[in-house]
C-alpha cells in the first residue's frame, strides 16, 4: 500500500511507532515499512501481510481518503490506544461518522484518515 506524503521519513517513522513495523527499504523520497522483510520465496509459499510505502509528492492532501487503514489494539483498550496515538502526533477527525460509533476516526500527522476499532485485547 502506498501513501503519498510531503515527508516520507517523518510519516514512516510515525506509522512505524503506531504499527510496531520496521524499515525494510528506503531511497531518495521513499520509505517502505512492514512487519516482515519480503522475499520471493515467502510470497510464493503463503499470503503475506502488506507493507506500507511512503512516497514524496509535491501536493498536500485535499480530500477525504478513499482507502484507509483500520487499527485494532491488541494490548490495551480502544481509548488507551487513542491516547497513545494522540501522543504520537495523530489527531481525531470528523468525516461525518456521527457520534454513536464503536470506532474512532483519526488522522496521521499529515492528515491521512484511519480508524481505531474495538480492542482485541482479552477482557477481564
Amino acid at each position: 500500500m502506498t501513501v503519498d506524503c510531503r515527508d516520507p521519513e517523518w510519516l514512516a517513522a510515525s506509522w512505524r511507532e503506531v504499527l510496531d513495523f520496521k524499515v525494510i527499504d528506503r531511497s531518495e523520497g521513499k520509505v517502505e515499512i512492514g512487519s516482515w522483510v519480503p522475499t520471493v520465496e515467502d510470497v510464493r509459499v503463503r499470503q503475506m501481510p502488506p507493507t506500507l510505502m511512503f512516497i514524496r509528492v509535491p501536493e498536500g492532501k485535499t480530500v477525504k481518503n478513499r482507502l484507509h487503514l483500520d487499527v485494532s489494539p491488541i494490548d490495551a483498550g480502544t481509548e488507551d490506544e487513542v491516547t497513545r496515538l494522540l501522543g504520537l502526533g495523530a489527531f481525531k477527525v470528523d468525516v461525518g461518522q456521527g457520534q454513536d460509533r464503536n470506532w474512532v476516526v483519526m488522522a496521521d500527522p499529515e492528515g491521512n484518515e484511519f480508524d481505531v476499532l474495538r480492542t482485541l485485547a482479552p477482557q477481564d
